[in-house]
């Protein structure tokens, strides 16, 4: 490989004195020895960005394009030629060279075109050039000089009718047709392309497009000049100099490319010192700084549900659409995490597998603690699908008890005030009062059903909703409370845990506080439910395992809020709760 670049560098410098002195045989008002050296140079450029990126990526065909678009450069120039062969040759072939710069262009960085409008300009581009240089040499004889042939006329080998007049009319089409239409196309698609690419492309594509888009606005320029005089030379050597100095920056840009690519692999080195003291949530931006990609993401595997989770322990897919690429990463034999990046990244996967073998250990530790994350928000959802099936079943209990056993006592209740009324046509003293008895007996289970209810699933809290619930709580109390409660509905499961939240700590304070008075706020605040129980008891209150603040406080957590107790002894008591709720 090395043998063959060589070889190649040798040719493209020989080549280039060739073209060289091609071109000072040819001076001219508009050709200088700084022209023809400029030319020169800017093919040895392409060469040498060809032999660089060939030798970087030996399966990537850029490199190869990129150097036949050098020999192109350096052959067209022998289309100055007086020798005749060479001008026929030649002048036929050697406008294609700019063909191949473009098709190299719109091919950076993988040496392949995709896009159906793209590959089509390239394939027109090379058949309408080729069909106008041999048209223009069957009717040009010699008699009258072409554009840029100054001062000498040529001789064409193919000439079959010839007509110096019809041969510069020609000419002057092929400038229209290819320097102008097609070059303008060009353009439009450089800056599609440009506009379409994902932002890490962007920063690498940028440069090298804005550089073409100087050649292809320098090509429809030169167009111009078909239909108005040639300007002054001072005028030309500037506009010249502009298209130089933009091919120039068309093989510089490249190798500016190519530098970043190697600089950045030679940067995972520090990527593994760094990765050292990044806690699991940071590896993510250590190596979206590595591989400059803001948008990189790390999936980590999970063996137990067979997909895979982010940071956070949450269910993520693969993306399929194609605007993602994915790495695989593996250890040990096992699969470890994916890395979905943009698809620039592909384009070089030395970088990306050096910068995943540097974090795979640190993304192995990251991996355990997403599984730890993600058994954990399973749980979490487990316990919140407990606490809705328990208020589904709390509220099935209380309408069987106020639909069945309390409507059925009360109806007993009116049958045996029936019969006690039909009895008090016959008196018997004993007798009525073994039926008031049961009556009065019915009416207090019927109260204590009903208490029952209210404690299982208040009827009031779902047709009425917190605020109202909590009033209807507050005033079966004997002692004096106070309520600030903000109206408006909110999630069921929200509005049953805060009720029984504040039922609980009431009823803690009732049996054991000795309190005087107590206050019940419940507001929402920032997506917030923050609901309190205060009171001026004797404090000292713990929500220890068993009790009944320490189930509230399991059930608050399920729904991912926190329950705290403050409850300094001789202090009261307050009891805090705060949980998530829909705005």
């Amino acid at each position: 490989m090395k043998w063959l670049l060589g070889t190649l560098v040798a040719a493209g410098v020989a080549l280039g004195v060739v073209a060289y002195e091609v071109q000072i045989d040819n001076l001219g008002r508009y050709t200088t020895p700084a022209h023809a050296w400029a030319i020169v140079i800017g093919a040895w450029l392409f060469l040498l960005a060809g032999v660089v990126a060939w030798a970087s990526r030996p399966t990537n065909r850029f490199g190869p394009l990129m150097i036949v678009a050098g020999f192109a450069l350096l052959l067209r120039q022998l289309r100055y030629s007086h020798e005749s062969v060479l001008f026929t040759v030649f002048f036929v072939i050697g406008e294609l060279s700019y063909w191949v710069v473009a098709q190299a262009v719109f091919s950076y960085p993988s040496g392949r075109i995709t896009d159906r409008a793209e590959k089509t300009l390239i394939r027109v581009g090379y058949v309408v050039t080729l069909l106008f240089t041999v048209a223009i040499l069957l009717v040009y004889d010699g008699s009258r000089t072409l554009r840029f042939f100054d001062p000498t006329a040529r001789d064409s080998l193919i000439v079959v009718a010839g007509n110096g007049g019809a041969a510069v009319l020609l000419q002057k089409l092929f400038v229209v047709v290819v320097w102008g239409v097609l070059a303008a196309v060009a353009i439009v698609l450089l800056v599609r392309k440009l506009v379409a690419a994902t932002p890490r492309a962007r920063r690498m594509l940028a440069p090298l497009l804005v550089a073409a888009v100087a050649v292809a606005l320098r090509a429809v320029f030169e167009s111009v000049f078909t239909f108005i005089p040639r300007p002054s030379t001072i005028l030309y050597n500037y506009l010249f100099w502009w298209q130089i100095a933009a091919f120039m920056a068309l093989p510089i840009a490249l190798l500016v490319g190519f530098l970043r690519a190697r600089l950045a692999r030679a940067s995972v080195g520090d990527l593994v010192l760094e990765l050292e003291g990044t806690p699991p949530d940071g590896i993510r931006d250590a190596l979206a700084r590595a591989l400059d990609d803001p948008s990189l993401e790390v999936l980590y595997w999970f063996p137990e549900r067979n997909g895979f989770v982010d940071e956070a322990g949450r269910d993520r897919a693969l993306p399929t659409d194609g605007s993602r690429a994915i790495t695989r990463l593996e250890h040990e034999g096992k699969q470890l995490a994916v890395l979905v990046h943009d698809p620039s990244l592909l384009e070089e996967p030395k970088l990306v597998n050096a910068a995943g073998a540097a974090a795979r250990l640190a993304l192995e530790n990251a991996r355990l603690q997403a599984e730890t994350r993600a058994q954990l928000e399973e749980v979490r959802q487990s316990r919140a699908r407990i606490v809705k099936a328990t208020d589904l079943e709390r509220r099935r209990i209380e309408r069987d008890i106020h639909d069945g056993a309390q409507q059925r006592l009360v109806s007993l209740g009116l049958e045996l005030r029936l019969a006690q009324r039909r009895l008090g046509q016959t008196p018997d003293p004993e007798l009525d009062r073994l039926l008031t008895a049961a009556v009065d007996e019915l009416k207090v289970a019927v109260e204590e059903l009903r208490e029952l209810a209210r404690g299982v699933h208040p009827a009031i809290l779902t047709e009425d909703g917190l605020a109202a619930a909590l009033e209807s709580l507050i005033s079966r109390q004997a002692l004096p409370i106070e309520l600030e409660a903000d109206e408006g509905r909110l999630p069921a499961q929200v509005e049953a845990t805060a009720y029984f939240v504040a039922c609980e700590a009431l009823a803690n304070t009732m049996k054991h506080a000795g309190a005087s008075s107590a206050k019940v706020r419940a507001r929402r605040r920032n997506g917030l439910l923050v609901i309190e129980v205060e009171d001026d008891g004797v404090g000292g209150a713990q929500a220890v395992n068993g009790s009944g603040l320490r189930g509230l406080a399991d059930r608050v957590e399920a729904l991912g809020g926190t329950l705290r107790v403050e409850s300094p002894p001789g202090r009261g008591t307050r009891v805090v709760s705060e949980i998530p709720c829909e705005s």
